[in-house]
């Protein structure tokens, strides 16, 4: 057994290079004790909070594989490559890329989840005060995770290179590509969730483009499992929010050059599709909307200093931007990292959660 890591005061960086099986067995060798911790930690979860035996959510894990095999079989040569350096199997290893997905069987496992985590947010260059578009989120996840981040660098042979905020272990999170793309994202709920191309790995899929046209041909072509919300900018200029189901979707454009998203479907077209609990509309109300009326304030002086203090903001307690675990003690959810990225520049800055009790980080791509 691995002891677990404590919270740090920064994520811990790497850089791994070479083929897709290479880049996940580097990846699984230096983070090996934080993977088996999000491995235990993962687990015990989904028996204590959805009561899915582990034996059960292993072998759901792997029924996700032929889907993204298809689609994207890099992602699976990466996930053997995990499982070879961190010495796990590889239904452990594709546990650790779904979380709630493993709750489709029985499907109502997954009115369980509380689903209000994370409020996102793009910013062309007409709002910026240097001409700089930015997009990043605050991430709200289980407390949990603020053990489990790491920052890396995946610089493949074949795709452009990622720099991506991610729980050790998960191919698949938050960040950007060389190329100028960035790509964000946010819990959604809603019926029909299935056995099919997993969400987490929607924001990678979409950094191997490098505009949003091309990302989003390619994720309205798969057989998606769940719902997500993504925010999608990239170096052309372009932003654009995908609210998706797993047979439907939605685009929110830019409205004064700003996007805000949390946690629920703010597009006409999807609203009859929100299977949020009443408990938690509230919240993810509230964050939305306190995030568009905090970038408008400041249009036009908006940069990464401003953008700090904004995901800082903890004005409307207890359905904060900036969350602590005990805001709302029955949400279990968190500010466990927290992201502004200029996708043009390959700059991105991430605080530890609760951003207003660490400071924020730059990191970039190394050849930069």
């Amino acid at each position: 057994m691995t002891s677990a890591p404590a919270i740090p005061a920064t994520y811990p960086f790497y850089s791994f290079k070479g083929s897709h099986f290479d880049i996940g067995r580097q990846f699984g060798e230096a983070c090996a004790d934080r993977i088996h911790h999000h491995l235990e930690l993962a687990q015990s979860r989904l028996e204590q909070r959805l009561n899915i035996p582990r034996a059960h959510a292993l072998a759901n894990a792997y029924r996700f594989e032929p889907y993204v095999a298809e689609s994207a079989p890099f992602f699976v040569e990466e996930i053997r490559g995990v499982a070879a350096g961190a010495g796990i199997s590889i239904e452990e290893a594709w546990l650790l890329q779904l979380r709630a997905e493993l709750g489709v069987v029985p499907a109502e496992k997954l009115q369980d989840e509380p689903g209000d985590e994370c409020t996102s947010y793009a910013v062309l260059p007409e709002a910026t005060s240097d001409g700089i578009a930015m997009a990043g989120q605050n991430a709200d996840l289980p407390p949990f995770y603020a053990e489990l981040g790491v920052m890396v660098e995946l610089v493949f042979d074949d795709m452009p290179a990622v720099l991506m905020l991610t729980p050790a272990g998960q191919v698949s999170y938050l960040g950007i590509n060389d190329r100028g793309m960035g790509t964000f994202a946010n819990y959604l709920t809603c019926d029909g969730w299935r056995v099919g191309f997993p969400r987490y790995l929607l924001s990678r899929l979409a950094l191997t483009h490098e505009s949003v046209p091309d990302a989003l041909a390619a994720i309205r072509g798969l057989h998606r499992a769940s719902s997500r919300n993504l925010l999608l900018m990239d170096g052309h200029g372009t932003a654009v929010n995908l609210e998706t189901t797993p047979t439907q979707d939605a685009e929110i454009h830019p409205a004064n050059g700003i996007i805000a998203h949390a946690n629920h479907y703010d597009s006409p077209e999807l609203a009859k599709e929100e299977r949020a609990k009443p408990a938690y509309l509230p919240n993810t109300q509230t964050r939305g909307n306190t995030m568009r009326r905090l970038l408008d304030a400041h249009h036009g002086a908006l940069n990464p200093e401003t953008m700090q203090t904004i995901l800082r903001d903890r004005s409307e307690y207890p359905d904060c931007l900036c969350r602590t675990p005990d805001d709302n003690p029955d949400h279990d959810a968190m500010t466990f990292a927290s992201i502004i990225a200029q996708p043009t520049e390959g700059r991105m800055w991430v605080a530890v959660g609760p951003p207003h009790e660490h400071e924020y980080v730059k990191y970039t791509f190394t050849n930069a």
